[in-house]
């Protein structure tokens, strides 16, 4: 084939038929007839759908929750409450606009299930986020996606180019909600695509030449998306779908839907927007009259921020389309010492739990005191990264312990002032007490599950010496610690003791060798046994009261 040939046929791209018979020429060519396509087999079969139940049925029981979409922004604020500490006003925009968003695409789906063509008119509340790093955006759209139940994709701005260069093709954000979504392309229609960094997207000034593909190329694609496109299933680039295409075609399966609508889905993108400050410090100063020269007006950057403007964006490097496209605009502020103490204290997601997790797993208890959490927040505000600063400011004060203690028979690590002033001398008498007999460590930990399960479910446990010893035996095999074995192996022990207690009156319980042996049978024996006691105690009852009577008679 000549090269003209050649630079022709680049113009089209080869049609489905064409690739399929290109692949199966190549496989045959590699390694014969019996491999044409079955490198690939277990997956297809993995994304074909179940014959014998229809699509609709599938999209119907996976949407019922949209459906029946009901959310207030109060309610929506108070799930963001439990994991995001501060943000107040954020929540309250994010809030408004993804009720406002869902409820509308509720209101359509309604219409067009029962045949009205009638269209409503609705401007999407695509959400434009500001804020510094660390303060909560990500996971907030996070939590916002999970407790809607609808996929969630995030991915940072700089990864992408306009369609046809070289790097990530924004389209596959989209795909990536079909994924998400397990196929579901009805639910995908209905995800939330979160971009981060996209202040990286701004153009820099209009003196260069050429494509911008990572900038101003990037937000005319987007600003497509996000109003209403439709994007194909498959990117026409990438190898592995088109076989996966051609696959179902050759096994006869049933055509899918071939592109996804992008009209409910909502984007949501953040970024730091270092610079865009001075741009509306510049117009707030020069639109004050009558200060005197060389005064200026300090402005916190929680007011400055409530002046942004279109133009604002625009100056800092935007399309006024794209800036145009996300209407709701939302401010996280900078962190401060106080939020740092309450994330630690408050957050069901504390890096604090992880740490005492962490430590769980090598048998430790560890045990934060105020003192060092006030001290942990003073030290990861001077790092200026919000909330990430906290993994950054444990990781280097508990890097040593985590290395050291483990393996010892140190059980408990009190983490105090005292631990973070003086690091050398408190990790040196943990050294020292890590010298004592294992079985030591392992009566410390009973003791504190003991303690533990008493303190949650108003019984006690007293473990005998065997017992001990067993469990002793047992962490050593399994290489878990004897808290993890004890949580696991009595995880429901308070209900059946509570039985016991019904019947009997006792608070304390023995717990032998053989309930580490066989947890179950154990409480079931005891279980047993109470009842056989209280029924022999009620029929003594009953014969007394007989025998008083038949005296009373005589």
């Amino acid at each position: 084939m000549s090269d003209k040939d050649n630079d022709k046929g680049k113009d089209k791209p080869p049609t489905p038929e064409e690739m399929q018979e290109t692949l199966k020429d190549l496989f045959s060519k590699i390694g014969g007839k019996e491999m044409s396509f079955s490198p690939f087999m277990q997956e297809m079969d993995k994304r074909m759908p179940d014959e014998d139940e229809p699509d609709e049925m599938i999209i119907e029981d996976t949407l019922e929750s949209l459906d029946e979409f009901n959310l207030i922004p109060r309610e929506v604020k108070a799930h963001l409450d439990r994991f995001v500490i501060r943000q107040d006003e954020a929540k309250k925009a994010l809030s408004i606009a993804v009720c406002d968003h869902y409820n509308h695409a509720k209101n359509v789906r309604a219409m067009e299930e029962s045949g009205d063509e009638d269209s409503m008119e609705y401007q999407k509340q695509n959400v434009i986020v500001v804020g510094p790093t660390g303060v909560g955006k990500t996971y907030l759209v996070k939590h916002i996606a999970e407790m809607i139940g609808v996929p969630f994709v995030k991915a940072d701005a700089t990864k992408f180019s306009e369609t046809g260069y070289v790097g990530g093709d924004v389209d596959d954000l989209v795909r990536e909600l079909v994924r998400k979504a397990d196929g579901n392309v009805e639910l995908a229609e209905y995800g939330i695509i979160y971009i981060d960094e996209v202040d990286k997207l701004a153009s820099k000034g209009g003196g260069s030449f050429g494509k911008d593909v990572s900038g101003r190329g990037v937000q005319t694609t987007l600003l497509k998306l996000m109003e209403e496109t439709e994007v194909p299933l498959s990117n026409p680039m990438d190898m592995k779908g088109q076989m996966m295409s051609m696959m179902a075609m050759e096994r006869g399966a049933k055509p899918q839907k071939e592109t996804i609508n992008t009209r409910h889905i909502l984007f949501i993108v953040s970024g730091a927007f270092s610079g865009l400050e001075k741009i509306i410090s510049q117009r707030v100063q020069s639109t004050q009259i009558g200060f005197q020269v060389g005064e200026r007006t300090e402005v916190l950057d929680s007011e400055l921020f409530r002046n942004v403007e279109t133009q604002d964006f625009i100056d800092f490097g935007f399309e006024a389309e794209f800036i145009g496209r996300l209407p709701v605009r939302v401010v996280c502020e900078k962190l401060e010492k106080n939020d740092f103490v309450n994330i630690m204290k408050f957050s069901e997601g504390s890096i604090l739990r992880q740490y005492e997790r962490e430590f769980e797993a090598y048998g430790i208890h560890a045990r934060f005191e105020d003192s060092s959490i006030e001290r942990v927040a003073d030290l990861a505000e001077k790092e200026n990264t919000g909330a990430r600063a906290l993994m950054t400011v444990l990781a280097d004060m508990l890097r040593e312990f985590k290395f050291e203690l483990p393996g010892t028979s140190v059980s408990e690590l009190k983490i105090d002032s005292d631990l973070i002033e003086n690091k050398e001398a408190v990790l040196a008498k943990y050294r020292e007490e890590g010298l004592k007999v294992n079985i030591e460590k392992v009566r410390d930990e009973v003791a504190i599950y003991v303690r533990e399960f008493s303190s949650k479910h108003g019984v006690n446990m007293d473990f005998t010496e065997d017992a001990v010893l067993e469990l002793a035996d047992l962490s050593s095999i399994q290489g878990r610690s004897v808290l993890q074995i004890c949580r696991t192996k009595f995880k429901d022990y308070q209900f059946g003791l509570k039985l016991i207690q019904g019947n009997n009156g006792r608070d304390h319980f023995e717990i032998g060798k053989e309930a580490i042996k066989d947890a179950d049978k154990f409480l079931s024996d005891m279980v047993v046994r109470s009842y056989d006691v209280a029924k022999k105690d009620e029929e003594s009852g009953e014969d007394a009261a007989d025998s008083t009577s038949s005296n009373d008679e005589n």
